[in-house]
């Protein structure tokens, strides 16, 4: 297409389009080198000036970094001049401290020496006087022997005329010099002593008695004298019979079941239910009573009625222990020891209800030890504990003690509690003052009058050995019991006791008492003496 354009035109057009192409780029290529060499130039300025640029910078940053440099370098020469002058200025101040010390040390060895000085001077002088007092000390034990002997010798004569004068040895002389001593400091040993003896009884003796006093008003208790015996009234003789049973099948099914005999004899409206077992006892006797009001009675009766009153005891035994708990005010007891306890009620010593016994124990216990400003818990529930051995005494093997004391143990009771209770009846020695109360309190609620029964053969017992062993004793010559056995006269002999000798023989036998006689309370020893001088006018 296009040769045949150019084939179209004129040949001279054609040149002519050339030569103005030729014109057209070549001033296209001058104004292309014009804009290049323009540019160029222009970033070569350009160049120059970032260059100029950078260069005042860099020599600002020089000077900068210079001067930083400058500023650190004088810091750090400021620093160390000030620790050296610091170093120095210390070190100067050590020496100076060493110079003082040294100082002074120098004038406290001189002081040293200027004492040792004086003390050399004082030594000499010391040792020139003890030179002179041993000269003097010689000299008087030189004098000495010559007295001595000039004693000596007056001392054997007048030991000689002594003898030739008194028409006695020096032994003899001796012996009756030490006799007459001995005389007048036993006097004035037995004066002293009933001073003491005096003194003491009107106070602790005036004071136990008000502790004892008030502790028994305070705690006032009646009794009521119990055997092993009890006794069902009947409503008539006939009842006897039906008790009996038919071929005595009633009597048996009871005492077999209850453990207890019971004794049908003459005596009208009456039966008596024996045993040693008090439980058991309280057991047949409700038991009797119910059957004779509910008139149903027979053996199976019997053992149901039986078993319903056993759970009736049973729970009066438990109820019977919660109460004499809450009426002392022992708290935190073990169930089975309130059981126990509450066994009491129905076990009585020489007639004493042992449960109102332990009771009474308690409170005295615990009277006396808040009056002795201590505290009374331990000796009320000490107290109230003493004698719950006494609840299984008839099962088990043991004095009560002993059993009270494995009760308490199993039971893990306090161990002051556990020692008072072994100790009240004197099987081991009381190491407390609680242990000490409690059987304090256990001899005054039982020889309290009218809380046990004595028999006539042991009172009368107690009485003869009271007084045989007051008779015992050399110098006496007759004794008398007064008082039921709380007061014991003695009648010496004068010839052979005098009047100081009465107050030895008073204790000596007050002595024995304890060691050897049982009894309750206090025993007075009172000891007499009397001169009769008896002439007849003629």
């Amino acid at each position: 297409m296009t040769n045949l354009l150019f084939s179209a035109l004129a040949p001279g057009a054609v040149a002519g389009i050339a030569i103005a192409t030729l014109i057209v780029g070549a001033l296209l290529t001058f104004v292309g080198f014009f804009v290049y060499i323009k540019s160029a130039k222009n970033k070569i300025n350009n160049a120059k000036e970032e260059a100029s640029r950078i260069v005042e910078d860099a020599k600002i940053e020089a000077k900068t970094i210079r001067s930083d440099g400058v500023f650190a370098a004088r810091e750090q020469m400021d620093k160390m001049r000030a620790e050296f002058e610091k170093e120095t200025k210390e070190r100067k101040q050590d020496w100076q401290r060493t110079e003082n010390r040294l100082a002074q040390k120098e004038a406290a060895i001189d002081k040293k020496e200027e004492l040792l000085d004086k003390k050399d001077a004082s030594l000499d002088k010391k040792l020139e006087d003890i030179e002179k007092s041993q000269k003097q000390i010689e000299e008087t034990k030189t004098r000495l022997s010559g007295i001595e002997e000039e004693l000596s010798g007056a001392q054997q004569k007048m030991q000689a005329e002594l003898e030739r004068v008194a028409g006695m040895t020096k032994e003899e002389a001796q012996g009756e010099l030490k006799a007459a001593l001995l005389e007048d400091v036993k006097k004035n040993a037995v004066a002293d002593a009933k001073k003491l003896i005096a003194d003491a009884k009107e106070n602790s003796v005036k004071e136990a008695q008000n502790i004892i006093s008030q502790a028994i008003q305070r705690c006032a208790a009646d009794y009521a004298t119990e055997n092993t015996v009890s006794v069902v009234a009947l409503p008539n003789d006939e009842m006897k019979g039906r008790i009996i049973g038919r071929m005595g099948r009633n009597i048996r099914a009871l005492e077999s079941a209850t453990g207890v005999d019971l004794i049908i004899d003459d005596t009208p409206d009456v039966i008596t239910l024996s045993s040693f077992d008090p439980v058991r006892r309280e057991v047949a006797r409700l038991t009797l009573e119910k059957l004779i009001t509910d008139g149903r009675i027979h053996p199976a009766r019997i053992e149901e009625m039986v078993d319903k009153v056993r759970r009736e005891v049973e729970a009066g035994i438990k109820e019977a222990g919660e109460d004499a708990a809450l009426e002392v005010g022992v708290h935190n007891l073990h169930p089975e020891i309130i059981k126990t306890l509450g066994r009491l009620k129905y076990r009585t010593s020489y007639g004493q209800n042992v449960l109102k016994h332990s009771i009474e124990v308690a409170k005295v216990a615990a009277i006396m030890a808040s009056e002795l400003g201590i505290d009374p818990r331990i000796a009320k529930r000490a107290g109230l504990l003493h004698d719950i051995g006494k609840a299984v005494d008839h099962e088990l093997e043991g004095t009560h003690i002993q059993l009270g004391v494995d009760i308490a143990k199993k039971y893990r009771e306090n161990s002051e509690v556990i020692h008072a209770i072994a100790a009240h009846h004197n099987d081991i020695e009381p190491q407390t003052i609680d242990a000490v109360l409690v059987q304090a309190a256990d001899a005054i609620s039982s020889a309290r009058p009218g809380a046990r029964r004595e028999s006539l053969e042991s009172y009368v017992k107690r009485i003869e050995k009271l007084e045989d062993i007051a008779k015992s004793f050399d110098g006496v010559e007759q004794t008398f019991a007064v008082q039921a056995g709380r007061e014991i006269r003695v009648m010496v002999k004068p010839e052979k006791v005098n009047d100081a000798a009465t107050v030895f023989l008073a204790k000596e036998i007050a002595e024995k008492l304890e060691n050897e006689l049982e009894y309750p309370g206090q025993i007075k020893v009172n000891v007499i003496r009397e001169v009769r001088s008896v002439m007849i006018a003629k």
